[in-house]
């Protein structure tokens, strides 16, 4: 019996995509296949480590404000273990699904599954309902991001043009990730995202570290609840980036030897968030309370030649992780409309140019740049990416016989079905009490704030104020003053 599971296993995922079908193998062909064509294991750790961190890596210092050193760090660490952990048993549930359909020939060529098809094979349609709200949401406003991320991002490196109109002009070239088929499509992509991703974090490690601590720094943090609640929730969404986990195991050649892959891009990632963090808090101190984005804090004139590398490596990097986010909806509205098996490459990308509309929409109306990862990591990835893979994990194998047909068992130094059930119900309720009970208070309390101060559609978010002209000699010095503008943005309450 084992060994007919074994066999059963490997077979999963020996497939060839729809796309590569019918080709003939010359040297255009392999070449093609050589930076298109991804489905080992390297391309999905590399898929998993640019995509874990992406645009948080920049907002990691400000967390550090809000919760200390100390904790910063072992936040880190406990939410790296955690999403190792949930990412382990998506990807247990997504062989078992697959083994059960293929068991059954059902041919997944012309289909990408999805995490709520997973939950719909396992457990019903209400569960399928469940994770598709939650999960379509969570990749929505994670898209919202990406673009909130470019512009406020190029913008510290070109203050030529106002964060709106760097949203307007990011928004247009990331809407071309509709021409990109799949995950399997990523390779090159995500090669030069996980580069990005390295450099922009030993640049922000290192020139911190040449710059110095500023006159007077203070590392006062944690001071109040609310702050501290916000950071926590802002590192819970950063190792909370596995809601495509799905979609890049079913890329994969042989999807089964995904387990440790994302446990290993986490061990990464954490020798680039943890210096990064802590480099740009030890020089910056409570200065980062006022600014969500390290970029806004580190000056021109120091290392001049790397910003401009940097602004050329800005646009690789974002277009990745916003095509990453935003290609699971894609999947989502190819289905919805009948459109997901059609062939034509040109057709496909004009059925999803609608996706892209109300991101654009959102990232202009919300442009607050580190509260909105708190406020998506609260109230929508605590649910996406940790409590609802647990839980649908123990009522799956909630029965004896579902355990014992299992396609995989639990590890025993993990306590096999019993440790597995204990640490799931740790983390459903560590999750639900901290990451969203008192995350999401913290968390929307600081957005309403951010709303209260800035308005919405605001056109440049914790942008330095305008330096006003001196008056001519023939104004009227009676006339009225201008009006008052906005001194630069408080995160935490008055």
């Amino acid at each position: 019996m084992a060994t007919d599971k074994v066999a059963e296993t490997v077979i999963v995922g020996s497939y060839v995509e729809m796309e590569t079908e019918g080709k003939p193998n010359d040297m255009k062909t392999r070449f093609s296949k050589f930076l298109w064509h991804g489905g080992s294991v390297y391309d999905a750790w590399f898929s998993c480590a640019s995509n874990q961190v992406a645009q948080v890596l920049l907002t990691l210092p400000y967390s550090f404000s809000q919760l200390g050193m100390l904790s910063g760090i072992c936040f880190q660490l406990f939410y790296g273990l955690l999403g190792s952990w949930t990412a382990y048993l998506i990807s247990i549930l997504y062989v078992e699904y697959r083994t059960r359909k293929e068991r059954e020939k059902v041919d997944f060529r012309n289909h990408v599954i999805q995490w709520f098809e997973v939950l719909d094979g396992l457990l019903g349609k209400y569960w399928r309902n469940v994770g598709l709200a939650f999960n379509c949401t969570f990749l929505l406003f994670g898209s919202v991001i990406q673009l909130i991320a470019c512009a406020s991002n190029i913008y510290y490196i070109n203050d030529n043009l106002d964060k709106r109109t760097w949203t307007y002009i990011f928004g247009a070239c990331c809407a071309t990730t509709v021409f990109i088929p799949s995950f399997h499509n990523y390779r090159i992509w995500s090669f030069l995202g996980l580069i990005m991703t390295t450099y922009t974090a030993w640049y922000l490690t290192i020139a911190s570290l040449l710059h110095g601590q500023v006159e007077g720094v203070k590392h006062s943090g944690p001071t109040k609840m609310v702050l501290y609640f916000t950071g926590a929730t802002n590192i819970l969404y950063t190792f909370g980036g596995h809601a495509v986990t799905v979609e890049i195991m079913h890329a994969m050649w042989k999807p089964q030897k995904f387990k440790a892959i994302y446990l290993l891009a986490t061990l990464y990632v954490l020798t680039l968030t943890l210096p990064s963090g802590a480099a740009v808090y030890w020089a910056f101190g409570d200065m980062l309370l006022n600014h969500s984005n390290a970029f806004a804090l580190l000056p021109r004139s120091s290392s001049r030649d790397m910003a401009f590398i940097n602004n050329e490596l800005v646009f690789a990097l974002q277009f990745i992780t916003f095509g990453f986010a935003c290609t699971p909806l894609y999947f989502v509205w190819e289905k919805a409309i009948g459109m997901h098996g059609c062939k034509s490459l040109c057709k496909r990308a004009a059925a999803r140019l609608p996706v892209v509309i109300p991101i654009w929409f959102l990232a202009i109306i919300f442009p607050f740049f580190g509260p909105i990862n708190s406020t998506v990591g609260s109230l929508l990835v605590s649910f996406t990416v940790y409590i609802i893979p647990a839980l649908a994990h123990m009522f799956t194998f909630k029965s004896s016989a579902a355990r014992e047909n299992a396609v995989e068992q639990p590890p025993k130094y993990m306590g096999r079905w019993v440790g597995t059930f204990v640490i799931n119900t740790f983390v459903v309720v560590w999750v639900l009490i901290v990451g969203f009970g008192f995350g999401g208070w913290a968390s929307v309390t600081n957005f309403v704030h951010q709303i209260d101060t800035f308005g919405l559609f605001t056109k440049c978010y914790q942008c330095p104020p305008s330096t006003l002209p001196p008056p001519l000699p023939h104004v009227n010095a009676t006339a009225a003053p201008p009006p008052l503008r906005h001194p630069h943005n408080h995160t935490h309450t008055p």
